[in-house]
This record gives C-alpha cells, sequence and structure tokens, in this order.
C-alpha cells in the first residue's frame, strides 16, 4: 500500500507541476459544455426569410403575418422580382423564400383556393425539414381560420375530433435538455481516455517509467497508481459539467445523483481502460492523440449522441451495441430527464459491468506485458 500511496502522489505532483495541462483539465470542460451546449441543438428557429408579395392585399399581409408570428420565419427581406428572390436565396442571406401571386386576395374572398409557394433552401437537410414542416403548419392553421371565417363559425365550435398532445419529461422540447446530459458522458470519456494515455507515453518519452520499472514497485502497483488520480480528476469534472448544467442551462436532475455519480464510476473503468490501451500502443504523445481520436470519434457517433439510432442502418446500429458510451448515454439521460432508477436501467448497468473490467483488464494486461 506504501508503494502504491507513492505512485498515486507522485502522478499528482506531475499534474500539479503541469499548470497547462492542469488549467485543460479543468477548464476545457466548462469550455465544451458551454459551447456545445448552445451549438448542437436541434432547435430551428428564426430562419431569415424573402417575401415576394404580388398581391399586396390585407389578404397577404394576413399570410405573411401569419408566418412571421410562427417563430420559424423572420421576414428580413421584400423583393420585387423572383430574381431578386433566387439571388439572396443563392448567397445564403435568406433560408426561405415566399412567393405570392397577383389575385391571391381576390381568389381567398371568392371561396377559390388560392395557391402560394414556398423556396426552401435545402442545402442543410436539418434545416430544410424544419422548415417544410412549419410552412405547411402554418398554411394548414392559416386555411382553417379562413374556412371558418367563411362559414360564419367562431373558432372552435365546429365539432370533430380535439387531439391533446402532452409532452413527458421535456414538455418544452428544448435539445439542450436533451444534449446537455448527453455531454456529460462525451465529456467524461474524452478527458480520461486522452490524459490517461498522454500521461503514461509521455512518462515513456522522458525515460522516467523504465525508472519506476527497476524499483521494487509491482507492475499492477504502477497501474492503479497511474490510473487513480485521473478518476479523482474525472470525478471534479463530472462535478463541472453537472453544475453548469443545472445553473447555466437549467436542466434539472429528476434522479438520484448518488446513483449517477456510481454508474459514472462504472464507466469510468471502460474510458481509462482505453487510455491504458492506447498507451500500450503508441510511442509518442503525438501518436496517442490521433489514437484516441480514431477511437472516440466512432463512439460520438454511433452511440445516439448526435443521431437517433433508430435512424442508422441495420448494420450500424448492431456495431452501436460494442460502443459503451451508448448505454451510458441512456443511463444519463434516464437519470437526468425521467429520474429513473436501476432497475430501469438494469440492461445498461450489466452492459457497463461487462465491459468495464473487459476493458480494464485487457488493457492492463498489454500494458503490464509493455512493461516487462
Amino acid at each position: 500500500m506504501s508503494r502504491l500511496l507513492a505512485i498515486i502522489r507522485k502522478e499528482f505532483l506531475h499534474i500539479r507541476r503541469d499548470p497547462r495541462t492542469l488549467s485543460i483539465m479543468f477548464l476545457m470542460p466548462v469550455v465544451q459544455m458551454i459551447l456545445l451546449g448552445y451549438v448542437a441543438t436541434t432547435n430551428i428557429e428564426h430562419l431569415s426569410t424573402v417575401v415576394l408579395d404580388r398581391d399586396r392585399t390585407p389578404q397577404s399581409r394576413e399570410l405573411i403575418d401569419a408566418y412571421r408570428a410562427s417563430n420559424y420565419f423572420d421576414i428580413t427581406y421584400y423583393v420585387d422580382e423572383e430574381a431578386s428572390l433566387l439571388q439572396l436565396l443563392d448567397s445564403g442571406k435568406a433560408r426561405a423564400g415566399m412567393i405570392i401571386p397577383a389575385g391571391y386576395g381576390e381568389q381567398l374572398l371568392s371561396n377559390r383556393r388560392p395557391q402560394i409557394a414556398v423556396l426552401i433552401d435545402g442545402s442543410d437537410p436539418n434545416v430544410s425539414n424544419v422548415a417544410l414542416a412549419a410552412a405547411q403548419t402554418v398554411g394548414q392553421a392559416l386555411s382553417v381560420k379562413v374556412i371558418q371565417r367563411q362559414l360564419g363559425m367562431a373558432t372552435g365550435s365546429a365539432s370533430g375530433l380535439e387531439v391533446r398532445p402532452r409532452v413527458l419529461y421535456n414538455p418544452e422540447m428544448k435539445s439542450s435538455s436533451y444534449m446537455i446530459p448527453a455531454l456529460v458522458g462525451l465529456i467524461l470519456q474524452y478527458l480520461t481516455t486522452l490524459f490517461t494515455a498522454l500521461a503514461i507515453v509521455r512518462e515513456r518519452e522522458q525515460g522516467t517509467i523504465e525508472q519506476l520499472i527497476v524499483t521494487p514497485i509491482r507492475s499492477y502497483e504502477l497501474v492503479v497508481g497511474k490510473v487513480v488520480p485521473y478518476v479523482a480528476v474525472a470525478f471534479f469534472d463530472l462535478s463541472e459539467v453537472l453544475m453548469v448544467g443545472v445553473f447555466w442551462f437549467g436542466v434539472p436532475i429528476r434522479g438520484s445523483i448518488s446513483l449517477l455519480l456510481g454508474l459514472s464510476f462504472l464507466f469510468l473503468f471502460t474510458s481509462l481502460g482505453l487510455g491504458l490501451f492506447i498507451s500500450s500502443v503508441a510511442q509518442t504523445q503525438q501518436e496517442a492523440m490521433f489514437l484516441s481520436f480514431f477511437i472516440l470519434l466512432p463512439s460520438i457517433f454511433l452511440s445516439g449522441f448526435f443521431f437517433p439510432l433508430e435512424a442508422m442502418p441495420t448494420a450500424l446500429q448492431v456495431v452501436s451495441y460494442t460502443i459503451p458510451l451508448r448505454y451510458f448515454l441512456f443511463i444519463v439521460r434516464s437519470i437526468v430527464l425521467k429520474g429513473v432508477g436501476i432497475t430501469t436501467l438494469t440492461n445498461e448497468v450489466i452492459a457497463l459491468c461487462i465491459f468495464g473490467p473487459v476493458i480494464m483488464g485487457l488493457a492492463t494486461r498489454s500494458f503490464r506485458k509493455r512493461l516487462e
């Protein structure tokens, strides 16, 4: 135990004496959380919109106001010809365009069905899908209002089916409430894997790890002593990102914090194991960084962080079952947003109980062979 504590103390001293790495360890999680919390969002609103109104009647102005009031479209440009509208779309200054033909108001008053054109920039499918759905929804709502007015009926007086949807867990449907809990897992894996790999490879570059090998310290004591300080750093970073998520972005934690911390500790076995594995393969810090990104990037895309797993091809869905981050993201989102207990997370906990010890065991064995 004294030898192990000496190695742990030595690693803490290394961390403290490297102010640049120390600042990155503690500041990077906060910076990543704030940046990604604002950037990684699927809420599309206030699209810059150009309008070509060839009718210029109260009816056309009512249509424009309906689209403006939806918050999806900001009417920022008015043009007099179609070429100018297309030019604004080509330049990217406008993401949507509306063309109201002449005679729109007259056709509306004579109970005919006028048509308008809504042009949407489809270069970004995420934006175009939201804009397309919003344009259709606003048009349908205004159409119902016009029909009721023509029939002399007050809004809501007509009989029919009434649907009252209710959104659970995230009533405001804010994408930040969905993405920010996932950032906990992403940042935790990124930091522990990268810094564990770099710290050990740095000792190999400096030649100090060979000095440790010739001492009475056993190989497993060296492995544990190098890993434990980064567990402490990881939990400090975890508390940082949780506080930023709660107090900065207003994401409530509805479940047990102690359960979240316990399962986070279980997940750390996989990320620290990956760091050890990289350190047993890489010769330089640059090589360790490249290998870290090579391993971490696929896990980001195949874990359900950005894209729904259900939308992926079947082959990639099968591959995603080998990504530990997939299970931890489900755990974090379920605890934070739904407030569930461990009984609901049984399958995910079992998966981490398998991945963690296996990855850590194989990585430790490979690292010990490298030392010997």
